[in-house]
């Protein structure tokens, strides 16, 4: 069976919607860990190498788009050996399964790579993770670089958008303000929130271009925490009263370190690609538009 497309971690947040809007155009074959959310998704762990490497020797992939991942930052803050054998090991073990296949992989990383001390992070600006996530994610795209010729990696920062069972910030709070509960949001965190939508197209058109190397994927918008649960509020007619500001460093939920301002800047792949990076506005009616629509 010739597969043109495969999708690791496809039952999470972002490749259930590259799957989803993948299956018209490609050939493409889901794969997932514990629970599948499509007809023919194939189990693979990818912490097994002999597997993911037969696997692939029986489906001979053109491209792989490599989304599995550990991201709770928290977890992996306390879960190190965990989030290693994930992030790192299962990262190495696709790598070399692509080229043994010669296969494209496209991976997925993120912000978190970089301190957050200035913001606005370029593809050539120095990596510098303060948190263990981060830190995987940096060795993942390491492990990429070095296992495979055909390769692009793809920083993001912070994903939302719709989801079976999965809870993102967005949704979050959504359901929290729906049920008129007060949240507490940091306002001196900043990122770039990309719409998960907006970031499985500019994946495929990768894959489609066979862009190489490595790109800064998000939303184009730097915004606080506070100001985008405002804005989420806005857009689904909630209270925004409800939202209270507080500080990072009064927050004592969080284990692992957070970087102040890691926003992407996205000059470089809206050179490149069709499908431009979305602001807030343009995610969330986009995201609104979806709900109305079910």
């Amino acid at each position: 069976m010739q597969a043109e497309l495969l999708v690791t971690g496809a039952s999470g947040l972002l490749g259930n919607r590259i799957v989803d809007l993948a299956k018209n155009d490609h050939t493409i074959i889901p794969l997932h860990k514990t629970k599948p959310l499509h007809s023919n998704s194939i189990k693979l762990d990818i912490t097994n190498l002999s597997d993911a490497l037969s696997l692939f020797n029986k489906l001979k992939p053109n491209a792989v788009i490599h989304t599995a991942s550990e991201t709770n930052v928290d977890k992996c803050e306390t879960e190190r050996e965990h989030a290693w054998k994930v992030n790192v090991e299962g990262t190495r073990n696709i790598a070399l399964a692509c080229a043994k296949t010669n296969a494209k992989l496209v991976y997925i990383s993120t912000d978190y790579v970089f301190d957050g001390e200035k913001g606005n992070y370029k593809e050539e600006d120095k990596p510098n993770p303060i948190n263990y996530y981060g830190l995987t994610k940096l060795e993942g795209e390491k492990q990429v670089a070095q296992h495979c010729r055909n390769y692009a990696i793809l920083r993001t920062s912070v994903l939302y958008g719709w989801h079976p069972w999965k809870q993102n910030f967005t949704t979050w709070t959504i359901n929290q303000l729906k049920q008129n509960k007060e949240i507490t949001v940091v306002e001196d965190h900043y990122n770039t929130p990309t719409l998960v939508d907006n970031l499985a197209e500019m994946a495929l058109e990768v894959v489609e271009k066979d862009l190489q190397g490595l790109l800064h994927a998000s939303g184009s918008e730097r915004i606080s925490r506070y100001e985008f649960a405002k804005q989420i509020a806005k857009t689904f007619n909630l209270n925004p009263h409800l939202i209270r500001p507080t500080r990072m460093s009064q927050l004592t939920t969080w284990t692992a370190k957070r970087p102040k301002d890691s926003s992407l800047n996205t000059s470089k792949i809206q050179k490149q690609l069709k499908t431009k990076p979305l602001n807030i506005t343009e995610g969330l009616e986009r995201m609104l538009k979806e709900h109305e629509k079910k």
